[in-house]
Parts: structure tokens; C-alpha cells; sequence
């Protein structure tokens, strides 16, 4: 391979082990293999979270202007603080979508780190020129038909975004930086600043749009949380794997995140294979398995991973420690 080639490649994949060597340093093969083949890995998962962001801005685009706009009715978060500003105002809602999820950006770039900001800056820039360029048919107006079907596809664009390594809706990122100096769960947060919302919605507008508004955010909701495989806010991965040792370093220096080490023995086979193996368990919000699952491919893409909810959590990491990404 061309030395101009090679040290392309471990400069976009390695660049943080780049320190290891000076500039006339011999890469070996295996080092090169193995940069070329992370390089695959975060480029094909780029890819996909591209189009995964892409799908979830029109959803959640055609859940606006085909359904909740021309009817007035809102959701929770920021895009209902969007919703409720452009009803009783004439600020177009794209321009409303930038500005009020701006300062959750920045919030978002402390609690999640570059990578998180970089596709969130770029998800919402997104959803502000499809709402602005794209036009979409006005599907009913039926009330209760523009109240679920509203809150589907919005859910279901906030969901895929999430999926994505993103987010549309910023006030997700507000409720973990609130848990973790407040000690309070992200649910209850979350409730009270919807609680606000809904209760501003009934004061301005009426009730009878507040209350189907609030049929839309708890479709939105349920939507979302499908979209994202059911996780809560919270999620515990139990990993097993051979190359436990750098998958654990992976998860304390690059996660920024606790890894407890449980002693076991292996059980596959006819009589169960008695090798001795180290079994990982960490616990992660859910905006963070995007970055999870691809750090242990790159490591090892035969790991056995387990995820599953965890409602909340006390002490440790997870809520004192800033995200190092």
C-alpha cells in the first residue's frame, strides 16, 4: 500500500494512538490492518446513522406540517415549546426549532461530547430546512386523527434520530445534565417541564387543545421508545467477551463510564465449555449506546452483549462524572 495511503488511514482511525509514534516510525501491518478495519466499522456506521437522522427529520417533518400545525395542537419538550410559540405567534417554526433547541446544543456538547453535538447541530439544521423547503399535504383534521397520528410520526422522527447518535428534541440532554446535579430521576424531570407545557397550552390556547395535546406527547412517547427497542432511561449491558481487558479499558477511557467485572465460566458446548472468562457489566444512558455498540465491534465484533432497562440508578459514575466522548 502506498505510504501516503497508510498513514491516511491511521490518521482518521488512530489518530488518538498516534502519540505512540513519531514521524518515522515503521507501522506495522497489523497495526495497519487493524486501523483500516476500525476505519470500515465508523464509516459504514456513519452511514447509517446519516440515514437514520434522515428519515427521522422527515417523519418527524411530516408530523408537523401534515398533521399538528394546521391544528394548533403541540407536544412535550422543546419541539411542543416550538408548537405552542409558532400557534400564538407568527415566528415560522423552523426559525423556532433552532433557536429554542440552541441552548441545549450547547448544553448537549458538556453532557455528550463533540460527536453528539456535531450530529445534533446537523439533525436539527435538518429538520429546520425540511419544515422550511419541504412541502407536506394537510392529512385531516379530525382532532383525535391529528392527535395520534401527530404524535406517531413525530416519535417516530425523534426515535430514529436517537438511533442515530442524535437528537431533534433537546430537552432529553437538559433532564440527564438536571439528574445528574439534582440526584433526581430524568422521568421526573421530563414530567415537570411537560407538566409546564401542557399547563401553559391550556392557559393560552384552551383546554380542549392542551388535553389532545397530550394525547399526541403520550403517543410521541410511546412511538419513541418502540422506535428505540423499548429502552428507558437508563440501560445495563453485560458484555462477554474474549478481549474483555480492552473492551473494559474502552469503557473507562472512552465512554467515561464504571465497568464491574464479574468471575465466570463459559457454558457452551455438550457439557459446557469450563474455560474461566471475565463477564463486563456497565451502566449507560441511552443516547450513549449508539457509541457503545460501536466501540465493542471495533474491538470485537463476536462479543456477546446483553442489553436491558434499568429505571434508575444511585451513586456510582453515571450521574456524577461528565461523558468523555
Amino acid at each position: 500500500m502506498n505510504p501516503f495511503w497508510k498513514q491516511l488511514v491511521i490518521k482518521t482511525t488512530l489518530r488518538n494512538k498516534l502519540k505512540r509514534f513519531s514521524d518515522k516510525a515503521v507501522v506495522s501491518d497489523y497495526v495497519l490492518a487493524k486501523g483500516y478495519r476500525e476505519f470500515k466499522i465508523t464509516f459504514r456506521r456513519y452511514i447509517k446513522d446519516f440515514i437514520l437522522i434522515s428519515i427521522g427529520i422527515f417523519s418527524a417533518s411530516f408530523g408537523f406540517k401534515g398533521f399538528l400545525l394546521t391544528n394548533h395542537f403541540i407536544d412535550g419538550g422543546a419541539t411542543g415549546i416550538s408548537l405552542l410559540v409558532s400557534a400564538l405567534t407568527e415566528i415560522p417554526l423552523y426559525l423556532l426549532i433552532i433557536g429554542i433547541n440552541l441552548p441545549f446544543i450547547v448544553l448537549g456538547y458538556r453532557v455528550m461530547g463533540k460527536i453528539f453535538t456535531i450530529k445534533t447541530v446537523l439533525a436539527i439544521s435538518g429538520l429546520a430546512l425540511c419544515l422550511a423547503l419541504v412541502t407536506f399535504p394537510n392529512v385531516t383534521n379530525d382532532e383525535l386523527l391529528v392527535a395520534v397520528f401527530g404524535g406517531f410520526f413525530l416519535g417516530t422522527g425523534i426515535g430514529l434520530a436517537i438511533r442515530g447518535g442524535a437528537v431533534i428534541d433537546g430537552t432529553e440532554v437538559l433532564a440527564i445534565f438536571l439528574s445528574r446535579k439534582l440526584g433526581t430521576t430524568i422521568g421526573d424531570i421530563i414530567m415537570i417541564i411537560n407538566v409546564v407545557i401542557f399547563s401553559s397550552a391550556a392557559y393560552l390556547l384552551s383546554i380542549e387543545i392542551a388535553l389532545y395535546s397530550m394525547i399526541t406527547y403520550l403517543v410521541a412517547s410511546k412511538t419513541l421508545d418502540f422506535v428505540v427497542e423499548g429502552i428507558e432511561e437508563y440501560m445495563g449491558a453485560t458484555i462477554i467477551s474474549a478481549h474483555h481487558k480492552e473492551i473494559r479499558e474502552m469503557i473507562i477511557n472512552t465512554m467515561g463510564r464504571g465497568v464491574t467485572v464479574y468471575k465466570g465460566q463459559g457454558g457452551f458446548g455438550k457439557n459446557g465449555e469450563k474455560k474461566d472468562i471475565d463477564i463486563l457489566y456497565t451502566v449507560l444512558t441511552r443516547l450513549e449506546l449508539n457509541k457503545l455498540n460501536v466501540e465493542i465491534e471495533k474491538i470485537d465484533s463476536n462479543a456477546f452483549v446483553v442489553m436491558s432497562g434499568v429505571k434508575d440508578t444511585k451513586g456510582g459514575m453515571i450521574k456524577k462524572r461528565p461523558l468523555k466522548h
